[in-house]
């Protein structure tokens, strides 16, 4: 006997209800559902830049920036590595591709050769027997470095550009040093460069407490410090820092806005590799200035007053509530490996967007109509039943990107006329199942009932298989392909719960008030 509980009523209402209350939004003009109060659906489906038109920028990254970075780092590792072992070395300066050392003591040669070895893959280093030392950074060095920069400055953007993971922006490789950015619903490229112009380069340093001053404004600094300027207008205007980075951004887990004494604060955490060097740079540095610096600037300078050992901390200055969510947002995408030019900007209209829209229209509509008239020709009274289905999975997908924000895009259109043609295909399933049952003598309960349980299986092996390739689309793919399968996993989801639940739904309130003695079908 069919039998479909009450519980399971509602269940159907509400989520239907639901549908239709988060796709209402999209039927109003935008400024009239953005003043819909906060509490009642109000969020359009957002679309993607061949429909709405946004932002387009071509980035280029420093190759220069790139190759002093890694000479100075090199460098660092260099001078930390002879330290340790005693070796007194003096830097002689950058030239080109190529950082080079004196060693004070000519009879360090032999111990400088076998300490430092193979200091980096991507670089040469020669100890020559009169003391000098050489490291040159190779071509191939160079060539894979700013390949592996470029990959790594296109996920933090991605991160910074789209947090949540639903705006879809285009960000791709273009030539050997460029980057391609696309982002729908910008139209005006400023903040979008203010977002990105950031480097967000985080490293913590000592403050030189013995240098002048004075002298450093004049320009004789100390041999490894250096002189930056100071964010902070309740401090000086310049800090002398040690150029030694004691703890760099990269060893950064989390990052958070906050609240400190009333103040807005960023509350950052490191790994456990950062956690154990700052609970030793705190412990071994106590009572002396610590320089938080973020590209090149001093944030704020705190007095080291403890060890910290928590491996968790605040990041305190002149800031605003909006600047700290800001700054923790690119603390938690990431520093950008290399410095980035813009060197193409332009907006791209929706004039294309509006005709590729009306064209996916009036394909929706043809698709819709052709699969209504067919499924009436066939299937009778369930026709009229998988075509309510079908109107209501619409409405459902509709709701659903509504909801979760997703990206429209042209492909995704495409999602959708696809998904209208695939939505029938499990009540086709049913009702030829239910005709089969009938043609066999069973009551109109019994051969429905049949009906729907027999061809679950059938249903669910087809639509997990779709789904398995719809979730490789999302996951694997960018841009386009990633919105056409955003929709068609929706698409899915809706259409198995429409013909499972509402079809079944309205054959049993139908059977249970009409009482045929045979089947219409």
């Amino acid at each position: 006997m069919l039998q479909f509980p009450a519980w399971k009523i509602w269940i159907v209402a509400i989520v239907c209800g639901l549908g239709v209350a988060f796709a209402m939004p999209n039927v109003l003009p935008r400024d009239v559902a953005e003043s819909l109060p906060s509490w009642m659906p109000n969020k359009q489906i957002s679309l993607g830049l061949d429909l709405s038109g946004g932002a387009h920028l071509v980035v280029q990254i420093d190759e220069q920036a790139y190759v002093d970075g890694r000479l100075e780092s090199v460098g660092q590792n260099i001078r930390r590595t002879l330290r340790a072992e005693q070796i007194g070395v003096r830097a002689t300066g950058i030239v080109g591709m190529t950082v080079s050392f004196d060693l004070r003591k000519l009879e360090d040669i032999a111990a400088a050769r076998e300490e430092i070895g193979v200091i980096a893959d991507d670089f040469i280093v020669v100890v020559n027997d009169d003391g000098t030392i050489t490291a040159i950074l190779t071509e191939q060095g160079l060539e894979i470095g700013l390949s592996d920069a470029i990959e790594r400055t296109i996920s933090v953007l991605a991160k910074r550009i789209d947090p949540g993971g639903v705006l879809e922006p285009i960000i791709a490789r273009q030539g050997r040093d460029r980057i391609l950015i696309q982002v729908p619903g910008y139209e005006d490229t400023q903040e979008l460069r203010e977002r990105l112009g950031q480097t967000a380069q985080l490293s913590f340093h000592l403050v030189d407490s013995d240098a002048s001053y004075a002298d450093a404004l004049a320009g004789n600094l100390p041999i490894g410090s250096v002189l930056l300027p100071s964010k902070d207008p309740t401090g000086p205007e310049f800090y002398v820092v040690e150029s030694e980075t004691l703890v760099s951004g990269e060893s950064l887990d989390d990052a958070s806005a906050s609240f400190s004494d009333g103040r807005p604060v960023v509350a950052f955490s490191f790994d456990s590799v950062g956690a154990a060097r700052f609970c030793d740079v705190t412990s071994q540095n106590t009572g002396r200035l610590l320089a938080i610096v973020l590209d090149g600037e001093v944030i704020s300078a705190p007095r080291i007053n403890d060890s910290i050992c928590g491996g968790s901390g605040i990041i305190s200055g002149s800031f605003s509530a909006a600047e700290t969510q800001d700054l923790a947002l690119l603390l938690r995408a990431g520093a950008l490996p290399v410095p980035l030019t813009v060197v193409e900007e332009r907006t791209v209209g929706p004039s294309l967007g509006a005709d590729s829209i009306q064209a996916g229209k009036i394909a929706a509509s043809i698709g819709f109509a052709g699969v209504i008239v067919f499924m009436v020709l066939c299937y009778g009274r369930f026709g009229l039943f998988a075509n309510v289905a079908l109107f209501t999975n619409l409405v459902l997908m509709l709701g659903a990107l509504s909801l979760l924000q997703a990206t429209l895009t042209l492909p995704g259109i495409a999602g959708i006329v696809l998904t209208v043609g695939m939505a029938v295909d499990a009540n086709v399933l049913i009702f030829e199942r239910i005709r089969e049952e009938a043609g066999h003598g069973r009551t109109p309960y019994n051969a429905v009932e049949a009906g729907f349980k027999r061809a679950m299986t059938t249903i669910l092996d087809a639509n997990i298989t779709t789904a398995i390739a719809a979730l490789l689309l999302f996951f694997l793919g960018s841009g386009p392909v990633k919105g056409f399968g955003v929709t068609l996993a929706i698409g899915i989801i809706t259409s198995m719960f429409t013909a499972i639940m509402l079809t079944r739904m309205l054959s049993y309130l139908w059977l249970r008030h009409a009482r045929p003695q045979t089947l219409p079908i």
